[in-house]
Protein backbone atom coordinates (compact mmCIF):
# COMPACT_ATOMS: atom_id res chain seq x y z
CA UNK A 1 0.00 0.00 0.00
CA UNK A 2 1.58 3.12 -0.89
CA UNK A 3 0.88 6.61 0.84
CA UNK A 4 0.83 10.15 -1.44
CA UNK A 5 1.37 12.85 -0.25
CA UNK A 6 -1.20 15.88 -0.34
CA UNK A 7 -0.67 18.52 -2.74
CA UNK A 8 0.72 21.67 -1.46
CA UNK A 9 -1.82 24.18 -0.61
CA UNK A 10 -1.63 27.77 -2.06
CA UNK A 11 -0.35 29.23 0.73
CA UNK A 12 1.61 28.34 4.12
CA UNK A 13 2.47 29.83 7.57
CA UNK A 14 5.80 31.69 6.32
CA UNK A 15 3.77 33.33 3.21
CA UNK A 16 1.40 35.32 5.87
CA UNK A 17 3.98 35.84 7.98
CA UNK A 18 6.31 37.94 5.27
CA UNK A 19 2.73 39.18 4.58
CA UNK A 20 2.74 40.45 7.94
CA UNK A 21 6.07 42.10 8.01
CA UNK A 22 4.76 43.79 4.42
CA UNK A 23 1.57 45.52 5.79
CA UNK A 24 3.23 46.53 9.49
CA UNK A 25 3.32 50.70 8.70
CA UNK A 26 0.23 50.24 6.60
CA UNK A 27 -2.37 48.63 7.52
CA UNK A 28 -4.89 49.00 11.12
CA UNK A 29 -4.02 46.47 13.59
CA UNK A 30 -7.17 46.39 14.56
CA UNK A 31 -8.33 46.19 17.90
CA UNK A 32 -10.25 42.50 19.24
CA UNK A 33 -13.60 43.40 21.27
CA UNK A 34 -15.39 41.55 24.03
CA UNK A 35 -19.12 41.57 24.91
CA UNK A 36 -20.64 40.52 28.15
CA UNK A 37 -24.22 40.12 26.34
CA UNK A 38 -22.24 37.84 23.87
CA UNK A 39 -20.93 36.01 26.30
CA UNK A 40 -23.77 35.59 28.24
CA UNK A 41 -25.96 34.92 25.47
CA UNK A 42 -23.86 32.49 23.75
CA UNK A 43 -21.93 30.88 27.44
CA UNK A 44 -18.83 31.20 25.31
CA UNK A 45 -16.10 33.56 25.60
CA UNK A 46 -16.15 35.80 22.57
CA UNK A 47 -13.48 37.62 20.74
CA UNK A 48 -14.33 40.02 17.77
CA UNK A 49 -11.93 40.64 15.62
CA UNK A 50 -12.64 44.09 13.99
CA UNK A 51 -11.94 44.21 10.67
CA UNK A 52 -14.55 47.04 9.89
CA UNK A 53 -12.54 49.05 11.45
CA UNK A 54 -9.28 48.66 8.85
CA UNK A 55 -8.21 51.07 6.16
CA UNK A 56 -11.04 51.01 3.69
CA UNK A 57 -13.21 49.50 5.97
CA UNK A 58 -12.79 46.11 5.69
CA UNK A 59 -10.10 43.11 6.16
CA UNK A 60 -9.81 43.22 2.13
CA UNK A 61 -6.98 45.80 2.40
CA UNK A 62 -4.73 43.48 3.93
CA UNK A 63 -4.59 41.31 0.58
CA UNK A 64 -4.81 44.02 -1.65
CA UNK A 65 -1.99 45.67 -0.55
CA UNK A 66 -0.25 42.73 -0.08
CA UNK A 67 -0.70 41.67 -3.75
CA UNK A 68 0.23 45.11 -5.35
CA UNK A 69 3.28 45.58 -2.90
CA UNK A 70 4.86 42.68 -4.76
CA UNK A 71 4.12 43.93 -8.07
CA UNK A 72 7.33 44.20 -10.32
CA UNK A 73 8.53 47.72 -11.55
CA UNK A 74 7.13 47.78 -14.72
CA UNK A 75 3.99 46.13 -13.14
CA UNK A 76 3.53 49.37 -11.33
CA UNK A 77 3.89 51.62 -14.04
CA UNK A 78 1.47 49.38 -15.88
CA UNK A 79 -1.02 49.54 -13.23
CA UNK A 80 -3.89 47.21 -11.51
CA UNK A 81 -7.49 46.15 -12.55
CA UNK A 82 -9.85 44.25 -10.43
CA UNK A 83 -13.46 43.05 -9.87
CA UNK A 84 -15.20 43.87 -6.90
CA UNK A 85 -18.70 44.22 -5.63
CA UNK A 86 -16.80 46.95 -3.11
CA UNK A 87 -14.88 46.30 -0.86
CA UNK A 88 -11.82 44.81 -2.33
CA UNK A 89 -12.69 47.23 -5.32
CA UNK A 90 -11.91 50.13 -2.64
CA UNK A 91 -8.61 47.98 -1.45
CA UNK A 92 -7.25 47.81 -4.61
CA UNK A 93 -8.06 51.09 -5.51
CA UNK A 94 -6.83 52.71 -1.78
CA UNK A 95 -3.61 50.53 -2.07
CA UNK A 96 -2.83 51.27 -6.22
CA UNK A 97 -2.63 55.05 -5.09
CA UNK A 98 -0.53 54.50 -1.64
CA UNK A 99 1.79 52.61 -4.18
CA UNK A 100 1.64 55.43 -7.33
CA UNK A 101 0.14 53.41 -9.50
CA UNK A 102 -3.11 53.77 -12.20
CA UNK A 103 -6.40 51.24 -11.36
CA UNK A 104 -9.38 50.09 -12.89
CA UNK A 105 -12.09 48.75 -11.23
CA UNK A 106 -14.88 46.44 -12.94
CA UNK A 107 -18.12 47.10 -10.32
CA UNK A 108 -21.56 45.79 -10.86
CA UNK A 109 -24.02 48.72 -11.14
CA UNK A 110 -25.76 47.56 -8.07
CA UNK A 111 -22.74 48.45 -5.26
CA UNK A 112 -23.59 50.01 -2.31
CA UNK A 113 -23.31 54.07 -4.01
CA UNK A 114 -20.69 54.70 -0.69
CA UNK A 115 -18.90 51.88 -1.94
CA UNK A 116 -18.92 53.15 -5.48
CA UNK A 117 -18.21 56.51 -4.08
CA UNK A 118 -15.61 55.43 -2.09
CA UNK A 119 -13.31 53.45 -4.76
CA UNK A 120 -13.72 56.83 -7.12
CA UNK A 121 -12.69 58.57 -3.83
CA UNK A 122 -9.58 56.53 -3.95
CA UNK A 123 -8.93 56.67 -7.38
CA UNK A 124 -8.51 60.58 -7.18
CA UNK A 125 -5.29 62.03 -8.47
CA UNK A 126 -4.29 59.32 -9.97
CA UNK A 127 -3.27 58.77 -13.98
CA UNK A 128 -5.79 56.61 -15.85
CA UNK A 129 -7.80 55.30 -13.30
CA UNK A 130 -10.99 54.41 -13.81
CA UNK A 131 -14.34 52.62 -12.47
CA UNK A 132 -16.20 50.75 -15.09
CA UNK A 133 -20.12 49.50 -13.97
CA UNK A 134 -21.51 46.39 -15.42
CA UNK A 135 -24.72 43.98 -14.42
CA UNK A 136 -23.33 40.97 -12.23
CA UNK A 137 -27.10 39.02 -12.84
CA UNK A 138 -25.90 38.89 -16.98
CA UNK A 139 -22.35 39.89 -17.61
CA UNK A 140 -19.42 38.02 -15.95
CA UNK A 141 -17.07 40.29 -14.09
CA UNK A 142 -14.29 37.98 -14.92
CA UNK A 143 -14.51 38.14 -18.81
CA UNK A 144 -14.75 41.68 -18.42
CA UNK A 145 -11.82 41.91 -16.00
CA UNK A 146 -9.11 39.71 -18.33
CA UNK A 147 -10.42 41.19 -21.53
CA UNK A 148 -9.46 45.08 -20.18
CA UNK A 149 -6.54 43.77 -18.28
CA UNK A 150 -5.33 42.25 -21.70
CA UNK A 151 -6.24 45.59 -23.62
CA UNK A 152 -4.59 47.53 -21.56
CA UNK A 153 -1.84 45.59 -19.95
CA UNK A 154 -2.85 45.88 -16.86
CA UNK A 155 -2.27 42.97 -13.88
CA UNK A 156 -5.25 41.47 -12.81
CA UNK A 157 -5.67 41.13 -8.91
CA UNK A 158 -9.06 39.07 -8.57
CA UNK A 159 -10.90 39.43 -4.95
CA UNK A 160 -9.94 36.28 -3.74
CA UNK A 161 -8.62 33.47 -5.73
CA UNK A 162 -4.74 34.66 -5.27
CA UNK A 163 -1.74 33.28 -3.29
CA UNK A 164 -1.26 36.45 -2.38
CA UNK A 165 -4.18 37.93 -1.58
CA UNK A 166 -5.09 34.87 0.53
CA UNK A 167 -2.20 35.17 2.51
CA UNK A 168 -2.58 38.85 2.99
CA UNK A 169 -6.39 38.12 4.45
CA UNK A 170 -4.67 35.20 6.43
CA UNK A 171 -2.95 37.95 8.90
CA UNK A 172 -6.17 39.08 10.58
CA UNK A 173 -6.52 35.73 12.09
CA UNK A 174 -2.93 35.49 12.74
CA UNK A 175 -3.05 39.27 14.62
CA UNK A 176 -5.89 37.83 16.36
CA UNK A 177 -4.84 34.59 18.16
CA UNK A 178 -1.42 37.05 18.81
CA UNK A 179 -3.59 38.92 20.87
CA UNK A 180 -6.18 36.09 22.76
CA UNK A 181 -4.05 32.89 22.49
CA UNK A 182 -5.18 29.36 21.30
CA UNK A 183 -8.86 29.50 20.39
CA UNK A 184 -11.53 26.57 20.85
CA UNK A 185 -13.43 27.88 17.81
CA UNK A 186 -13.11 30.25 15.03
CA UNK A 187 -15.85 31.55 12.68
CA UNK A 188 -15.16 33.60 9.39
CA UNK A 189 -17.52 34.61 6.62
CA UNK A 190 -17.03 33.15 3.38
CA UNK A 191 -17.90 34.70 -0.03
CA UNK A 192 -15.16 33.70 -2.47
CA UNK A 193 -12.66 31.85 0.37
CA UNK A 194 -9.91 34.38 0.31
CA UNK A 195 -10.24 35.62 4.06
CA UNK A 196 -11.61 32.12 5.30
CA UNK A 197 -8.57 29.83 3.45
CA UNK A 198 -6.26 32.60 4.85
CA UNK A 199 -7.35 32.33 8.21
CA UNK A 200 -7.71 28.80 8.47
CA UNK A 201 -3.63 28.91 7.48
CA UNK A 202 -2.97 30.70 10.04
CA UNK A 203 -5.07 29.03 12.63
CA UNK A 204 -3.28 25.82 11.86
CA UNK A 205 0.20 27.23 12.61
CA UNK A 206 -0.91 29.30 15.40
CA UNK A 207 -3.78 27.27 17.48
CA UNK A 208 -3.97 23.59 15.71
CA UNK A 209 -6.10 22.68 17.92
CA UNK A 210 -8.51 25.56 16.71
CA UNK A 211 -11.59 24.19 14.60
CA UNK A 212 -12.79 26.54 11.76
CA UNK A 213 -15.72 27.16 10.72
CA UNK A 214 -16.87 29.19 7.60
CA UNK A 215 -20.46 30.98 7.40
CA UNK A 216 -22.50 31.73 4.04
CA UNK A 217 -25.77 33.45 3.48
CA UNK A 218 -28.54 31.08 2.96
CA UNK A 219 -28.97 32.21 -0.64
CA UNK A 220 -25.19 31.88 -1.37
CA UNK A 221 -24.11 28.16 0.27
CA UNK A 222 -22.14 27.31 -2.90
CA UNK A 223 -19.32 26.55 -0.72
CA UNK A 224 -21.38 24.41 1.87
CA UNK A 225 -22.45 22.39 -1.31
CA UNK A 226 -19.03 22.24 -2.49
CA UNK A 227 -17.51 20.55 0.27
CA UNK A 228 -20.58 17.84 0.54
CA UNK A 229 -19.85 17.01 -3.03
CA UNK A 230 -15.77 17.13 -3.16
CA UNK A 231 -16.10 19.39 -5.82
CA UNK A 232 -16.16 23.65 -6.90
CA UNK A 233 -20.21 24.35 -7.01
CA UNK A 234 -21.52 26.87 -9.19
CA UNK A 235 -24.33 28.45 -8.38
CA UNK A 236 -26.39 31.68 -9.71
CA UNK A 237 -25.74 34.89 -8.59
CA UNK A 238 -27.48 34.61 -5.04
CA UNK A 239 -29.88 37.38 -3.92
CA UNK A 240 -28.92 38.39 -0.16
CA UNK A 241 -28.38 41.78 1.71
CA UNK A 242 -24.64 40.43 2.28
CA UNK A 243 -23.76 42.04 -1.00
CA UNK A 244 -20.05 40.67 -0.45
CA UNK A 245 -20.71 37.37 -0.09
CA UNK A 246 -22.71 36.89 -3.87
CA UNK A 247 -20.07 35.25 -5.11
CA UNK A 248 -20.87 32.05 -7.31
CA UNK A 249 -17.96 30.04 -6.99
CA UNK A 250 -15.10 28.86 -4.34
CA UNK A 251 -11.96 29.90 -6.06
CA UNK A 252 -9.37 26.96 -7.71
CA UNK A 253 -7.00 28.07 -5.07
CA UNK A 254 -8.91 28.80 -2.24
CA UNK A 255 -11.44 25.12 -2.11
CA UNK A 256 -8.58 22.87 -1.36
CA UNK A 257 -7.78 24.84 1.63
CA UNK A 258 -11.41 24.82 2.50
CA UNK A 259 -11.19 21.39 2.55
CA UNK A 260 -8.18 20.26 4.06
CA UNK A 261 -8.38 22.80 7.06
CA UNK A 262 -12.21 24.33 7.27
CA UNK A 263 -14.24 21.58 9.43
CA UNK A 264 -17.37 22.82 7.99
CA UNK A 265 -19.81 25.55 6.85
CA UNK A 266 -22.62 26.82 8.07
CA UNK A 267 -25.49 29.45 6.64
CA UNK A 268 -27.70 32.11 8.15
CA UNK A 269 -30.39 34.19 6.54
CA UNK A 270 -30.80 37.87 5.83
CA UNK A 271 -33.28 38.47 8.82
CA UNK A 272 -30.41 36.59 11.15
CA UNK A 273 -27.95 39.38 10.13
CA UNK A 274 -30.36 42.20 10.67
CA UNK A 275 -30.63 41.18 13.84
CA UNK A 276 -26.69 40.75 14.67
CA UNK A 277 -26.28 44.49 12.80
CA UNK A 278 -28.67 45.81 15.29
CA UNK A 279 -26.67 43.63 18.17
CA UNK A 280 -23.49 45.24 17.24
CA UNK A 281 -24.79 48.97 16.94
CA UNK A 282 -26.54 48.55 20.45
CA UNK A 283 -24.11 46.44 22.05
CA UNK A 284 -20.42 47.71 20.22
CA UNK A 285 -21.56 50.83 19.08
CA UNK A 286 -19.97 49.76 15.82
CA UNK A 287 -21.36 50.01 12.14
CA UNK A 288 -21.07 46.69 10.52
CA UNK A 289 -22.34 45.87 7.16
CA UNK A 290 -24.37 42.66 6.81
CA UNK A 291 -21.69 40.51 4.92
CA UNK A 292 -19.46 41.59 7.82
CA UNK A 293 -22.26 40.03 10.14
CA UNK A 294 -22.06 36.64 8.82
CA UNK A 295 -19.89 34.99 11.48
CA UNK A 296 -21.27 36.37 14.11
CA UNK A 297 -24.47 36.00 13.11
CA UNK A 298 -24.29 31.93 13.73
CA UNK A 299 -22.82 32.48 17.08
CA UNK A 300 -24.99 34.43 18.46
CA UNK A 301 -28.49 33.01 16.75
CA UNK A 302 -27.11 29.81 17.83
CA UNK A 303 -26.52 27.92 14.35
CA UNK A 304 -22.94 26.75 16.23
CA UNK A 305 -23.36 25.71 19.17
CA UNK A 306 -20.08 27.52 21.68
CA UNK A 307 -20.73 27.13 25.25
CA UNK A 308 -17.65 27.03 27.61
CA UNK A 309 -15.28 27.53 24.44
CA UNK A 310 -12.81 30.03 23.58
CA UNK A 311 -14.36 31.62 20.80
CA UNK A 312 -12.92 34.16 17.67
CA UNK A 313 -15.40 36.05 15.20
CA UNK A 314 -13.82 37.64 12.03
CA UNK A 315 -15.67 41.09 11.63
CA UNK A 316 -14.84 41.61 8.31
CA UNK A 317 -16.13 44.90 6.82
CA UNK A 318 -18.40 47.86 7.82
CA UNK A 319 -18.91 49.66 4.21
CA UNK A 320 -22.54 50.37 4.28
CA UNK A 321 -24.55 52.71 2.75
CA UNK A 322 -25.99 54.82 5.85
CA UNK A 323 -30.06 54.81 4.39
CA UNK A 324 -30.29 51.36 3.78
CA UNK A 325 -28.39 50.38 7.48
CA UNK A 326 -30.77 52.64 8.78
CA UNK A 327 -33.65 51.28 7.32
CA UNK A 328 -31.95 47.24 8.02
CA UNK A 329 -31.45 47.91 11.25
CA UNK A 330 -34.89 50.21 12.36
CA UNK A 331 -36.88 47.43 10.66
CA UNK A 332 -35.28 45.28 13.25
CA UNK A 333 -36.39 47.35 15.77
CA UNK A 334 -40.06 47.55 15.07
CA UNK A 335 -40.39 44.08 14.13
Amino acid sequence: MSLTTPAPLAINADDIAAAQRRLQGHAHRTPVLTSRTADERTGAQVFFKCENLQRMGAFKFRGAFNALAQFTPEQRQRGVIAFSSGNHAQAVALSARLLGMPSVIVMPHDSPAAKLAATRGYQQGQPVSEVVIYDRYTEDREAIGRRLADERGMTLIPPYDHPHVMAGQGTAAAELLEDTGPLDLLLVCVGGGGLISGCAVAAQAASPGTVVIGVEPEAGNDTQQSLALGRIVHIDTPRTIADGAQTQASGKLTFPVIQRLVQGIVTVSDEQLVRTMRFFAERLKMVVEPTGCLAAAALLEGVVPAKGQRVGVIVSGGNVDLARYAELIGGAASA
